[in-house]
């Protein structure tokens, strides 16, 4: 914000000062709020056409030239749909529930830089606040199941905190070797000592930001075929909307925080400071964003929903063990000098773990099963 500053008082010097400081704080913000839900508007066609690729069908094409307008039908239609609400539910935590779920995806957006200095409140726990946020949806998922009043969602919303408490310790696990091996909790200076790297992603973090935004495989707590719709199912209309738009959100900013953690953020070849050097790593960090948020829908499109306890069993029994050998091997690679003797003990000890982790998690052949009908 400060760069922003500097940059509106070095082009408009009779503007008072405190005019400016407003500006420069209200800049990344109209951004955040533009280009995000312009992004997510979109990501909404280009998965659907996306998925039905991978099914062997057009998606949607009807709407304007290639279905391009479809973002637009989609949001005109749900705003005219009706708001139904159960009898028995309980309204005020009925209303807020959609309108909360939305604040945490947003405030991810504040901490994630786009540009040198181009980011709206540059936290020196810009991460702790990112990993933080990122699970206040939790009350929003169980407040929608329990307002309600019906059992589906109330069991969909008890799955939701299960699924999110348990996979935010991984989450959380895999972003402090990043924190070791950067010396730092701010988001910018992350990125500024990565140095432009593209191929340090952590899969950690990525399967983990995947089950905390309910993505599939991971989308267990909208299940259609056990829940009927989850801790959803009583929703309609534009409330209905606001959930998948907290969806939506909620994994671009995971994806979001991924590219700022391991895939170097805004830096690449001809980024920098000044204008030019501002579009170019505009142009970097949204290419990366872009091929994460394709990364999701090729996942969506390719991977089954997994069982609930195949679910918390991998990450209590596969993930946060791997998290906490992940921090073991950043210490190693820390201390250890010279440099290939920490590229072998690191490996080494890495790769020890995932055969210990493979033998004691390797089950027994599954039976099979003989499908009786009545």
């Amino acid at each position: 914000m400060e760069k922003i500053y500097q940059l509106l008082h070095a082009l408009l010097p009779s503007v008072p000062v405190w005019t400016v400081w407003i500006a420069a704080f209200l800049i990344p913000i109209g951004f955040i709020f533009g280009v995000y839900l312009t992004i997510f508007a979109f990501t909404t066609l280009v998965e659907r056409k996306a998925l039905g690729r991978i099914q062997n069908r057009y998606g949607p094409n009807r709407v304007g030239p290639f279905g391009i307008l479809q973002p637009m039908a989609d949001g005109l239609k749900i705003l005219l749909k009706e708001d139904i609400v159960p009898r028995a539910a309980d309204k005020f935590s009925h209303f807020l529930a959609p309108v909360l779920i939305v604040v945490p995806g947003l405030l991810v957006y504040l901490v994630v830089p786009v540009a040198p200095g181009m980011v709206a409140v540059d936290l020196k726990i810009g991460v702790l606040f990112a990993l933080a946020v990122g699970t206040v949806s939790v009350i929003a998922l169980f407040m929608a199941g329990w307002a309600s009043r019906n059992k589906f969602s109330l069991l969909g919303a008890m799955r939701a905190v299960a699924q999110v408490v348990s996979y935010e310790v991984p989450t959380v696990m895999a972003g402090v070797a990043v924190i070791m091996a950067a010396g730092t909790l701010s988001t910018l200076t992350i990125v500024e000592r990565q140095g432009g790297g593209i191929l340090n992603i952590s899969n950690l973090f990525v399967i983990g930001g995947l089950a905390e935004s309910a993505r599939c495989p991971f989308d267990l707590p909208e299940a259609e075929s056990e829940l009927i719709g989850g801790y959803h199912t009583e929703y309609s209309g534009f409330k209905f909307a606001l959930f998948q738009m907290g969806e939506y959100l909620a994994g671009m900013a995971m994806a979001g925080v991924t590219v700022t953690l391991f895939l170097g953020g805004y830096m690449g070849p001809g980024s920098g400071p000044g204008l030019v050097g501002g579009l170019i790593s505009m142009f970097w960090f949204f290419g990366k964003l872009t091929g994460m948020i394709a990364l999701n829908i090729w996942i969506r499109g390719t991977w089954p929903r997994l069982r609930v306890d195949q679910l918390m069993g991998f990450a209590w029994k596969v993930l946060l063990p791997l998290a906490l050998v992940n921090i073991v091997a950043v210490g190693l690679w820390h201390f250890l000098t010279p440099r290939p003797v920490a590229w072998v003990v690191t490996t080494g000890w890495l790769a020890i773990w995932v055969v210990v982790l493979t033998k004691c998690n390797a089950g027994a052949a599954l039976e099979k099963r003989e499908y009786r009908y009545i």
